[in-house]
């Protein structure tokens, strides 16, 4: 039996932005060292419908692109397929060539074929060279009229490991015309809903889905598959973990596929997440890349790890990210052929197998932020990898626009980090997480951001309060946060009011050629600029003059904490762009935060292997099926 591992698609939109992605043009030139598009003649013009395009006359198209290419590296490692075929089906004369990459990116040639009229061309390749990297792909030349490519797509005629399909579980909160159009290119894509069992939306906002504009139209067409479930906030992490229980209670799906609300699908990645989860030699945790749901060519997130000593996420190779498709496609990016292994993957779109489900529990009751991370090392530690597929990908809202370090979600910053090191963590202390936590709270207090701080502190008393605290406080903790915010000025976002907007422009006062990275303190001068930026801001009162109109003036880029600081007061932009904040300084509580701070971070670390102890006793309970249950039905 043949079963298809990965079709050809080109974009639901027509949008020029989202090509690059699909199908690649034919020249590229390097201008001082970067890759440059010369003929572009992949246009949407010749994009005739989901599988079918056109090839100008003369002119060649790679279908080497993010979304077309063969991941062969992935599929060597964590499957046990080594036969595949590639089939083509054209109508015109066109010559297909046939390329493989390395992991260091160096292309080769494997096949060419002449074609003519009607054709349909197969090109069987051999799993066995790509341990460190490397995709397939192929491109095709029209000869002297056009040519078409009527369809392709990857096969193997080896038996999955696993047959079943997955129950998807969309959380949101007041995002319902996202989750409208998540249903509707479902609902158009056959071929995804093929794999697709049941689609659970939990809806935990106050702007029902159901009442949204297309609901009704939607949900006629996914019939029996939808169903909607209503519950209070609890979080991502809630709204997860139902998704999470609803199919192990069903029993009907070998898969839960996690899916954010705030994005836009490419709805054969739904498939290929499934395909590839069913061929994995081991029941594997399949995760999907990020796009920039706001700038669409552009990819935020390929693997993410997470550091052992400091205990902090971050993703491989973040120096060389975001990478703009749309600058450097695949084939002109050799640092993207690489094989790279993930510890993690973010829940904006994550395959996770019922059976790792079974064994390791659900979601921790976080609400939000590192419930993602903790899952998948919990479930590494008990023999479930986590796998980011390149080709499997959706776009997201991106943090670009955001800074969630200052608002109410600090609180779940610093609690679920520090939770999950407890957990996780093998090195005494945690590493040097508690000195990055004082860093980060020395930071904000030297920016005058005392929210942050204050709501950084809580979520330590937290902590040493135990474990019970984190399902105590699941639907509670996030508005006793935001409630807080009334007690800080800083928190409000003046849009266009009257905020005197007279204060010096921060790069007038240093300078318009210093550059960022280069004035920032380091070493010898870091020290000293600390120990005088403290010593200031305890001894030190703000001048009544700036305390009544701020003294300078910063782009959001420009605020850094070793700039603020030398001000009394300060008018910064917000990160979105939609208004301005002021930060003053408050001696009477810089020098109490800075004090809990102290206090606060030497009980943790005095308490360490206590506290460990107890959130790795209680970690089964906290993520059982039974304690979510409870919590579903409103117990205690």
């Amino acid at each position: 039996m043949t079963h298809v591992l990965q079709n050809v698609v080109f974009p639901l939109d027509r949008d020029p932005d989202l090509l690059p992605l699909y199908a690649d043009p034919e020249t590229w030139s390097v201008v001082d060292e970067q890759p440059v598009r010369v003929s572009s003649v992949a246009h949407l013009g010749n994009i005739l419908d989901r599988r079918r395009a056109r090839i100008v006359a003369g002119r060649r198209v790679s279908l080497g692109t993010y979304f077309n290419a063969f991941p062969a590296s992935y599929w060597q490692h964590w499957t046990a397929v080594r036969d595949v075929r590639l089939t083509v089906r054209t109508t015109g004369r066109a010559t297909l060539l046939v390329y493989r990459s390395n992991g260091e990116g160096a292309r080769q040639r494997l096949d060419t074929r002449e074609v003519d009229r009607e054709a349909t061309s197969s090109f069987d390749v051999r799993l066995d060279q790509y341990s460190d990297g490397g995709w397939i792909w192929f491109d095709i030349v029209a000869d002297d009229s056009h040519a078409t490519l009527e369809g392709a797509e990857w096969t193997t005629e080896q038996e999955p490991v696993r047959q079943g399909g997955a129950t998807l579980g969309i959380t949101t909160y007041n995002k319902p015309d996202y989750c409208i159009a998540t249903l509707q290119a479902l609902s158009g894509a056959p071929e995804a809903l093929d794999v697709i069992d049941r689609i659970l939306v939990i809806d935990q906002g106050t702007q029902r889905v159901q009442d949204e504009g297309g609901y009704e139209t939607v949900a006629a067409a996914l019939d029996d598959k939808l169903r909607l479930i209503l519950q209070p906030n609890l979080g991502g992490s809630g709204g997860f973990a139902r998704a999470m229980s609803e199919t192990l209670e069903a029993g009907e799906s070998d898969f839960v596929q996690l899916l954010d609300d705030d994005v836009q699908i490419e709805p054969e990645s739904i498939r290929r997440s499934v395909v590839f989860g069913r061929y994995a030699s081991v029941p594997t945790i399949v995760g999907a890349h990020m796009f920039d749901l706001l700038d669409r060519p552009k990819l935020h997130a390929w693997a993410e790890v997470v550091d052992e000593t400091p205990f902090m996420w971050r993703t491989l190779n973040q120096e060389r990210m975001p990478h703009d498709f749309s600058v450097a496609n695949l084939r002109q990016s050799p640092q993207l052929h690489a094989r790279l292994d993930a510890d993690y993957n973010g829940w904006w779109m994550c395959l996770i197998p019922v059976e790792t489900i079974r064994a390791v529990g659900l979601s921790l009751p976080a609400f939000i932020k590192w419930d993602d991370a903790e899952y998948c090392l919990r479930a590494g530690r008990a023999g479930f990898p986590t796998v980011s597929v390149p080709g499997i990908a959706l776009w997201h809202v991106s943090w670009l626009g955001k800074d969630d370090s200052i608002d109410w979600q600090a609180y779940f910053h610093a609690r679920n980090r520090i939770v999950a090191a407890l957990l996780h963590s093998g090195q005494p202390e945690g590493g040097t997480l508690l000195r990055h936590s004082r860093r980060v709270d020395l930071k904000h207090l030297m920016m005058m951001q005392y929210y942050p701080v204050t709501l950084r502190h809580r979520a330590l008393r937290d902590i040493l309060l135990g474990p019970a605290h984190m399902r105590a406080g699941l639907a509670t903790a996030m508005p006793a946060a935001r409630a807080l915010a009334a007690d800080f000025p800083e928190t409000v976002v003046h849009r266009d009011s009257g905020v005197p907007m007279r204060a010096r422009r921060g790069r007038q006062v240093f300078g318009r050629k210093r550059k960022h990275e280069f004035d920032s303190p380091t070493g010898l001068r870091l020290r000293w600029f600390t120990a005088k930026t403290i010593a200031s801001h305890v001894l030190h009162s703000p001048r009544p003059e700036n305390v009544a109109q701020p003294e300078v003036e910063f782009a959001k880029g420009d605020a850094h904490w070793w700039r603020v600081p030398l001000f009394d007061s300060a008018l910064v932009s917000a990160a979105d762009g939609s208004g301005k904040n002021v930060y003053t300084r408050d001696r009477a509580q810089y020098r109490r935060l800075l004090k809990d701070s102290i206090l606060l971070h030497r009980r943790l670390r005095r308490g360490w292997a206590d506290l460990a102890a107890q959130y790795r006793a209680s970690a089964d309970e906290l993520s059982s099926h039974d304690a979510w249950k409870r919590t579903f039905e409103g117990q205690s």
